[in-house]
């Protein structure tokens, strides 16, 4: 299967940020990525390219540049808001779900650390996503506040999607306990839900640019992810 790859622009595009995708003449299914804490980095567009490789459309937008955040990685967070990153990864979906090679109808969510909690908090708000993959979201217990007026924990209430969620027992980010809360979360939201608890993984353990990075982990990962959506796509 031949994969076309390229940087997208706010200019040329509508959104910034990397894409990948077969080459084909027919619909087929997508897939958004929600970047990391530290942006689109070399390695997250290979995850882009693996995801096409696989048959998906795939697409991660710069939320730092859609921002118009210089030093995304260490201020963003601090000034965004969960509705705000709602509402630029909503441009991003649109884009995606939009594209002549591309099935809306058949697009799913793709989350990292920093993405999955923002993606959890992107698919409550998006009835249209056909699935949700998170990767060890970055939640923590907190309170509700300006920028996070929400929980993650209440957000999943609202999902109408099936979702798979890996976490380890070493992440630094999100507690067991806390693994435990939005675990339960999910399994009251009345969808289907695969999760996948390694006890030997830390945050950020399917990710090569990350310190707590574990190639069989992250492989086992990967093969998992992959069946899942192959499931609910109808990529089989």
């Amino acid at each position: 299967m031949k994969i076309i790859n390229r940087d997208l622009s706010a200019e040329k595009d509508g959104v910034p940020g990397y894409l990948a995708h077969p080459d084909r003449k027919e619909p087929g299914p997508g897939v958004l990525i929600v970047h990391h804490h530290f942006g689109v980095t070399g390695n997250m567009k290979v995850n882009v390219c693996n995801f096409a490789k696989l048959g998906y459309t795939t697409i991660v937008p710069d939320l730092y540049k859609m921002l118009g955040e210089s030093d995304g990685v260490h201020e963003a967070q601090k000034k965004t808001s969960d509705g705000q990153f709602t509402e630029i990864l909503t441009s991003a979906w649109r884009y995606l779900t939009s594209r002549p090679d591309v099935d809306g109808k058949r697009c799913a969510v793709v989350g990292y650390c920093m993405g999955g909690r923002i993606g959890i908090h992107f698919v409550a708000a998006t009835p249209s996503a056909r699935a949700f993959v998170g990767y060890y979201p970055s939640v923590r217990e907190e309170e509700p506040n300006k920028l996070r007026p929400r929980h993650p924990n209440d957000a999943v209430k609202d999902f109408n999607c099936p979702s798979q969620i890996f976490f380890g027992a070493k992440d630094h980010v999100a507690s067991v306990p806390v693994q435990q809360r939005l675990m339960a979360s999910f399994q009251s939201n009345g969808q289907p839900l695969d999760w996948h608890y390694f006890h030997r993984a830390g945050h950020g353990f399917a990710m090569a640019d990350g310190e707590c990075y574990d190639p069989s982990l992250a492989d086992q990962a990967w093969s998992l992810t992959a069946n899942f959506l192959a499931g609910e796509l109808g990529n089989e």
